[in-house]
């Protein structure tokens, strides 16, 4: 089962804690010694930040599929090193990313050095609201573009396990294959190591059915959950060459499509896949373009949770937009309530990522 750590830092003893689960999950990912060193600085400058111009926040490490899928769906898992913050924000996010920028005194090298070093690095923030910053580390080797139609899209997600537990029950991946992209968001029953059995196992079975409309997968899906627990599973796949977006839910997993300037709800059908899944499913489709945004989320997420300017942003990074749905939808008083994660799946900006 993937660990997630979801480290607190409100003082300086967490940020050694912050650069050790990068560590850890540098070792899970297979990254070489230095690969794993700048994982290791990437989470210690952030963190550090944190503290000195948030008041604190939270770093989640995770090990994720990169944020745009080869040809050949054959892609390097990555270190996914998010922070956090419900702190001012920056004022001038461009200035803050220049080398020798500081507020405090420090040498400023924190963010800029992290954009640099990081194979993939995006931020957002909001002066009041806050600050998102989302980093990955992977293992050294050309950088992947996507090729075709199916290469232009981007998906990316944050995992928040519960109560700091080591392991969430949610899980997402996505898949290629040729013109199709399929992104999934798994809610096992429950909570702990069961919980994310039965989530891996559906992100195992994923894998090998690519090729299956949203429909059929779930159907797979619901095979290889045969003896866990059990899962609430979404399954939502673009077909680039139709441009058509194809949907089938089971359980409480929700999801938003942006599309046109509004955000309308793809519906499950009542159910837990691998115990209960309904006999006939469900499959709904929608145009694709590349003003769209697919949101999906498991019910971590309050029921309260609306849509802003902010996750229709096609230009950032699909994990920052979920990183930042999972802050606005929170507070430091108001922490998420259940394993939360969040999935997104948007197009790649014209002029790259």
């Amino acid at each position: 089962m993937p660990r997630v750590w979801d480290v607190p830092v409100h003082d300086s003893t967490r940020v050694r804690d912050a650069r050790v689960a990068a560590e850890h999950a540098a070792a899970l990912a297979g990254l070489d010694e230095q690969r794993t060193s700048t994982a290791a600085l990437v989470a210690t400058e952030l963190a550090t930040n944190l503290l000195k111009h948030a008041g604190g926040g939270r770093v989640i490490v995770d090990v994720v599929a990169p944020p745009v899928l080869p040809a050949d769906g054959q892609a390097r898992p990555r270190v996914q090193i998010t922070t956090v913050d419900h702190g001012p924000g920056i004022a001038d996010v461009s200035a803050a990313l220049r080398d020798g920028f500081t507020t405090t005194g420090s040498l400023g090298a924190g963010l800029g050095t992290c954009a640099r070093l990081a194979d993939d690095f995006d931020l957002h923030s909001v002066p009041g609201r806050g600050t998102v910053v989302v980093a990955r580390v992977g293992v050294p080797g050309p950088r992947v573009t996507g090729t075709g139609p199916a290469g232009r899209l981007r998906a990316g997600a944050v995992n928040v396990p519960f109560g700091g537990a080591d392991y969430s029950g949610d899980a997402w991946a996505w898949v290629r294959d040729g013109d199709l992209v399929t992104l999934m968001l798994a809610d096992g029953l429950g909570h702990g190591p069961e919980a994310a059995r039965a989530s891996d196992a559906a992100v195992e079975a994923l894998r090998t059915a690519a090729h299956l409309p949203p429909a059929e997968a779930v159907r797979r899906l619901d095979r290889a959950l045969s003896g866990t627990r059990g899962a609430a599973v979404a399954v939502a796949q673009v077909d680039t060459r139709a441009a058509v977006l194809r949907f089938t839910g089971v359980g409480n997993i929700g999801a938003r499509l942006y599309e046109g300037g509004t955000w309308r709800h793809l519906v499950s059908r009542p159910g837990i896949v691998g115990t209960h899944r309904p006999t006939t499913l469900r499959q709904d489709e929608a145009p694709w373009a590349d003003d769209r945004v697919l949101v999906l989320h498991s019910d971590g997420l309050p029921s309260r949770w609306s849509p802003t300017s902010d996750t229709c942003r096609t230009a950032a990074d699909p994990a920052v937009t979920a990183a930042v749905t999972i802050r606005d939808a929170s507070s430091p008083a108001r922490p998420v309530r259940d394993d939360t994660a969040v999935a997104v799946l948007a197009p790649t900006p014209p002029d790259g990522p």
